[in-house]
């Protein structure tokens, strides 16, 4: 028996883009509050990121067999998310850059939660759109 989404789960994961929304339209709309908006957009993506291997691991120890890639590729958003902050603290080109690698990355994480498998119902449904979304707006972010 496939075990469904909660209706709650996709509430609050489609209220999980409001974050990066206001930040992005706060990128454009205020100048004053840019970079700070900048730095928001870039924590929370990369928090998001860092979360997503969490959940590739926990749906990869609920499986009887996953091939064992999957948990070297668990391990990767927290660090890529580590090494695109680097560039902030060292000086150079940031946070452009660094928005740019997360989002693009997050809007195609899904293909890995395909891979593993095992997702209750409408969970990929939910991925993509919120992959997309939080990734898409922080592309436009890094392009700003």
């Amino acid at each position: 028996m496939q075990v469904s989404l909660p209706r709650l789960a996709r509430w609050l994961g489609l209220a999980g883009i409001a974050p990066q929304l206001w930040a992005t339209l706060t990128v454009f709309a205020n100048a004053e509050e840019r970079w700070g908006a900048l730095a928001i957009g870039y924590i929370y993506a990369a928090l998001i990121f860092s979360f997503l291997g969490g959940v590739w691991w926990g749906l990869a120890l609920r499986q009887d067999k996953v091939p064992l890639w999957i948990y070297p590729v668990s391990v990767l958003p927290s660090l890529i998310g580590v090494t695109t902050y680097l560039p902030w603290i060292w000086g150079y080109t940031w946070p452009g850059p660094s928005l740019v690698v997360l989002g693009a990355l997050i809007a195609i994480s899904p293909a890995v939660d395909l891979k593993i498998g095992g997702t209750p119902e409408g969970w990929m449904q939910l991925r993509w759109i919120l992959s997309l979304s939080l990734g898409g707006l922080t592309v436009i972010m890094g392009l700003a």
